[in-house]
């Protein structure tokens, strides 16, 4: 019975025996492949030592690396010149909006009273300015002739007209050597005609000039007032063959039909 028992123990501890062998040899394994295991198992085996949860250092340590490479990586500047050109092209091709030039009536008339012109230069309408001072150049020349007939005119005429012999300067009116012995009624009322004539052309100039000057004026006024006034392509004036029905005698006519479209 002795001997039994003591076979028995040699036989348990050499299970015992066998078994710490292979959880050796076991745990030696899976050290040397821990790319199959993950490391929190192998830390509630025992295998590996308990150092605080290595996954989310290892991720840390990965985006850092990834940063860092991000970081020192090389800028290609080619690109960024190629890209900041393509931009600058875009909008150098959209079209610019301009903001639209509205003049103010009330200013445009008091320029254009002030100065001549000065509403046409205010409207930008500088097209209009030779119209205008070419009507005021003209009514000036047209002033100043006419001024200096009649004066030279009605000074003849006064010549004429006394019976001072030194006084003869409508001789310069005369051919030369013209004798008007006989003749001075007739040179007279010559002389006074003239006179009446240029004085009443110089007088219409000068209507004419503040015509000129009133005209630039209202030209000034009503370009301010209506530069805002819309002009679309659907204002038209179509004229087109009708029949005309009469009521009357009931026939109908042909006739042309005009019609104004906004």
């Amino acid at each position: 019975m002795k001997r039994f028992t003591s076979i028995y123990r040699y036989v348990v501890l050499l299970f015992i025996y066998l078994l710490q062998m292979n959880g050796m040899l076991y745990a030696q394994e899976v050290q040397n492949d821990t790319t199959t295991v993950p490391k929190a198992l192998l830390r509630r085996m025992g295998v590996l030592p308990n150092m605080g949860d290595s996954t989310v250092t290892d991720s840390i340590g990965k985006l850092n690396q990834q940063q860092l490479k991000q970081i020192e990586a090389p800028v290609d500047t080619a690109k960024l010149i190629a890209r900041s050109d393509s931009i600058q092209k875009e909008t150098s091709q959209q079209p610019i909006e301009r903001k639209r030039w509205i003049p103010n009536p009330i200013k445009a008339t008091w320029l254009a009273l002030v100065i001549p012109g000065g509403g046409q230069i205010y409207n930008r309408k500088y097209w209009k300015l030779p119209i205008v001072y070419g009507g005021f150049v003209g009514c000036a020349y047209a002033l100043a002739w006419n001024n200096q007939m009649y004066s030279d005119y009605s000074q003849a005429y006064l010549d004429i007209m006394d019976d001072d012999p030194t006084t003869n300067s409508f001789k310069d009116f005369l051919p030369p050597n013209y004798d008007i012995t006989g003749n001075e009624s007739r040179f007279q009322d010559i002389f006074k005609k003239k006179k009446d004539y240029y004085r009443r052309y110089r007088d219409l100039s000068i209507f004419c000039f503040i015509g000129v000057y009133i005209l630039s004026v209202i030209d000034a006024y009503v370009d301010a007032e209506l530069s805002n006034f819309d002009i679309s392509k659907d204002l038209g004036l179509k004229v087109e063959p009708a029949v005309i029905n009469n009521g009357h005698n009931r026939k109908s006519s042909v006739g042309l039909q005009c019609s104004l479209r906004f």
